[in-house]
């Protein structure tokens, strides 16, 4: 697949970062890509939309919304945020595993870049997340690496002197727990131009309980991807692209993934680097037991690339629009909807579409109280920065709904790794037969 380039730079970041004042971008200034992208992507829209033409699960809403400005550091108030720094933070995970972490470098070089000029293979960062027991003695990885977080930030007219992205829970290098055997896949595929950190409480919490989590950073339409050598790559995708198309490329994407996870299988080395590799990691991947889950644009890619690769066993979207045809494409494997509050099948007609396509085992659950946004570490992060972002509480619940951010952290977690225990490990889960009281936030859609 290979898009119409507009004439623009190929925008990279090389080096050192400048000063908080070069880097920062006042919210609201312009048009960030996630809009610009989205008024195209709604071409391609199946399902309902709202009144503004803007369904709120719809993949321009995949980033916070950018209509208020953040606080001059001069205006922050009584200065203590500034002075201090604001660190923020995602939950800890909740299983009964310690967590381990490394990051690869991918070149599939059976593919061209389609999102920018010539003829360049197509490269991309994925991070794996696992049980450890040996923690000790490594470091935990960053939310994000020292450059794509100053981006991240910059993008949101904020600084690293002002903030300081979370800590994961993941220990760099730490060993994998051989004792577990081979440990069932999990990928993860994120929103339209947000980046495979977005995912990052609900990837470790399943890591810590047992599972091999793999998050994908699809280059050149996520807004900002850091590769060794300090080189930064941004969004660069056209804004001809169609969402049918997006989601082509990233389940050609997820496919090499899965791929390279093969090689690690058998004992090599995918990294183009041959970076070092945890020890036991290549005797711990389960190629017979593969899952995949995404939010939003990313929840729409899970039913993309289980047509194109039969390895992914089971699939769920969290409250992601389908586009193009996958979905009137019979499929049958497990597939599970979760939604937010606002989104469901009565609403958005592609997943009604799709609804009708799954021949095996189906879900379909909504979370009450819950937004869009809810189903990404922003809904953590964005409360904890609103001082500086200049939000109130009511813009607060507007964008990421009335639940309390823990609480939506648990019923999220606990029903995934309910899922997928139940479709990987065939685990019974009585928790999926029907309402709960211990969880009376989510309603089952029949």
């Amino acid at each position: 697949m290979k898009f119409r380039h507009p004439r623009r730079r190929r925008r990279v970041i090389a080096g050192a970062v400048g000063t908080a004042s070069a880097l920062a971008v006042v919210l609201g200034a312009g048009t960030p890509p996630a809009m610009a992208a989205g008024a195209t992507h709604g071409k391609d829209v199946a399902g309902a939309a709202a009144p503004d033409g803007k369904a709120p699960w719809a993949p321009e809403n995949d980033e916070p919304s950018t209509r208020h400005k953040a606080l001059a550091p001069s205006a922050t108030p009584r200065g203590s945020i500034r002075a201090s720094g604001l660190k923020l933070s995602v939950p800890a995970p909740s299983g009964s595993h310690s967590v381990g972490m490394v990051g690869l470098h991918l070149v599939d070089k059976s593919r061209t870049d389609p999102y920018v000029p010539g003829k360049k293979p197509r490269e991309l960062m994925i991070s794996l997340f696992y049980p450890t027991s040996a923690p000790s003695g490594h470091y935990q990885a960053p939310w994000m690496s020292s450059l794509s977080g100053a981006h991240f930030l910059a993008s949101r007219g904020l600084s690293p002197q002002q903030v300081t992205l979370p800590t994961t829970a993941g220990h760099v290098l730490a060993p994998v727990d051989t004792k577990l055997g081979k440990l069932p896949v999990l990928l993860y595929s994120t929103g339209l131009h947000s980046d495979r950190a977005q995912g990052t409480a609900l990837v470790q919490d399943l890591a810590s309980r047992g599972y091999l989590v793999v998050t994908v950073d699809h280059t050149h339409d996520a807004n900002e991807v850091q590769f060794p050598g300090n080189r930064v790559e941004v969004n660069t995708m056209p804004s001809t692209a169609h969402s049918s198309d997006t989601l082509n490329v990233r389940a050609a994407d997820i496919k090499y993934v899965i791929d390279q996870l093969g090689v690690l299988s058998k004992g090599g080395n995918p990294d183009a680097g041959h970076a070092t590799l945890p020890t036991g990691l290549t005797k711990a991947v389960d190629m017979s037991h593969i899952g995949m889950f995404g939010w939003s644009l990313g929840g729409a890619a899970v039913d993309t690339a289980m047509q194109l690769d039969h390895r992914i066993a089971a699939g769920a979207n969290l409250d992601g629009q389908f586009f193009g045809s996958a979905p009137s494409k019979n499929l049958d494997r497990p597939f599970l909807l979760f939604s937010s509050g606002t989104h469901n099948r009565s609403n958005d007609s592609s997943w009604r579409t799709l609804w009708s396509h799954l021949k095996g085992y189906r879900l379909d659950i909504q979370l009450h109280g819950a937004a869009h946004l809810s189903f990404s570490d922003n809904e953590w992060m964005v409360r904890q920065e609103a001082p500086l972002l200049g939000l109130s509480q009511s813009q607060l619940q507007q964008q990421y709904g009335t639940i309390d951010p823990k609480r939506a952290f648990t019923v999220q977690s606990t029903y995934l790794a309910a899922f997928f225990d139940q479709e990987l490990r065939h685990k019974s889960q009585s928790l999926l037969n029907g309402p709960s009281k211990t969880y009376p936030e989510i309603s089952f859609v029949r």
